[in-house]
């Protein structure tokens, strides 16, 4: 089989199992709404929780820190990219969430790779929630550490399979809010659990940081857990893009050690830790609060008017709501009458979920009103009839 042969073999599966991706070229995907080939949408495919990445006050704040530094880095942080605009982030990052150090990451992918290569052996074993982010499971797949998977948000298999005999460390991954289900980890068992067995745990809380708990300080805050490994993301609650590992002083300088990613890559540039250091004060302040609260009536709003329909769920009480179809093609055609109807929205297939539970992933935002779900509800029980 050729090169050409192998290429074609794949798309062509890809696409007959109706799971072939395209990439859609749009008009500012973030907001309340989006424009395609001149047509308008309500948009309910954002990550952008809170509506951040137009508020005034961050776009500002990047505004003026291009102004100051330009508009790149201009190298690794090793060597000439790391200014005091990542140092005041990076300080005020560590100080809000409780941990000695915080180390900026050009995004959560990178974060989750750099982590997980660097402190893992082949002595080492990595016990991964089964439905963790392709990150998480690549990085633990591409390591030499043992991989084992654990039945989702349970802590018993996880004790089973810590107890295990392994010569090295042991780590255990999960999320705060799953990035497909929605739904939260229980992460006090789950952290007592590894504990019990002298292993570190990570908790990847993209979907949770600036949307939940205290000041919204995540999930392992608002469940008063603290990880031994943090990952959080700005590309979801902060409205912005990049990462950032929250750790132990002895962590932090073995990372700046040995995490390649963070060695050998450019760092963000210093406009951007300018503007998350606005979208942070905003998220902390009376304004977050207030856009958390707004976020929180549209997902009471949403799921009452959901358990009327006839469409399954999860047990989901984030932003993402999830409307399982099952059929990979009865989902991307579920999908196509809803933005028929001026919904946007999207058709999520394996491999991103297991086999079988195709789905739409709603996104709920506070950039959203109320008539906009009542719209979306209306919607989804015409293209179902």
């Amino acid at each position: 089989m050729t090169w050409q042969q192998r290429i074609n073999t794949a798309l062509e599966e890809r696409r007959a199992a109706e799971a072939f991706r395209e990439r859609r070229v749009v008009e500012n995907g973030a907001g309340r709404f989006l424009t395609r080939d001149n047509q308008h949408f309500c948009n309910f495919s954002s990550n952008d929780y809170l509506a951040l990445s137009q508020h005034p006050q961050v776009v500002r704040a990047w505004q003026q820190g291009a102004e100051r530094y330009g508009v790149g880095s201009g190298g690794s942080g090793h060597v000439s990219g790391y200014t005091t605009a990542h140092q005041a982030l990076e300080e005020e990052l560590a100080d809000w969430l409780g941990y000695p150090r915080a180390l900026l990451f050009i995004s959560g992918f990178a974060a989750n790779q750099a982590v997980i290569t660097a402190l893992m052996g082949k002595d080492d074993r990595i016990v991964a929630d089964r439905l963790s982010h392709a990150s998480l499971l690549e990085a633990a797949n591409l390591s030499p550490a043992q991989l084992r998977r654990f039945a989702h948000n349970d802590a018993t298999p996880l004790h089973a399979l810590l107890g295990k005999p392994c010569d090295g460390q042991q780590l255990v991954v999960t999320e705060g809010v799953f990035s497909m289900d929605g739904d939260s980890a229980p992460l006090n068992a789950l952290h007592d659990t590894a504990q019990q067995h002298n292993a570190w745990l990570l908790v990847d809380d993209a979907h949770g940081i600036g949307v939940v708990g205290d000041e919204g300080r995540g999930s392992a805050y608002h469940q008063g857990v603290k990880p031994e490994l943090l990952v959080v993301t700005f590309g979801k609650g902060f409205g912005v893009s990049g990462a950032a590992v929250l750790c132990s002083e002895t962590v932090a300088d073995y990372l700046l050690q040995f995490a390649r990613h963070l060695i050998y890559s450019t760092s963000m540039p210093p406009a951007q830790a300018v503007a998350l250091s606005a979208a942070m004060q905003v998220i902390r302040g009376d304004d977050g609060e207030a856009r958390r609260q707004r976020l929180a009536q549209h997902i009471r709003h949403f799921r009452q008017g959901l358990s009327t329909l006839p469409f399954q769920s999860t047990d989901s009480l984030s932003a993402i709501q999830p409307v399982i179809v099952g059929d990979n093609g009865q989902a991307l055609a579920l999908a196509q009458r809803l933005r028929e109807q001026g919904m946007w929205v999207t058709a999520i297939r394996p491999p991103t979920v297991p086999p079988g539970t195709a789905r739409l992933r709603l996104t709920l935002t506070a950039a959203h009103e109320t008539q906009d779900i009542d719209t979306l509800l209306e919607a989804l029980h015409v293209a179902r009839q």
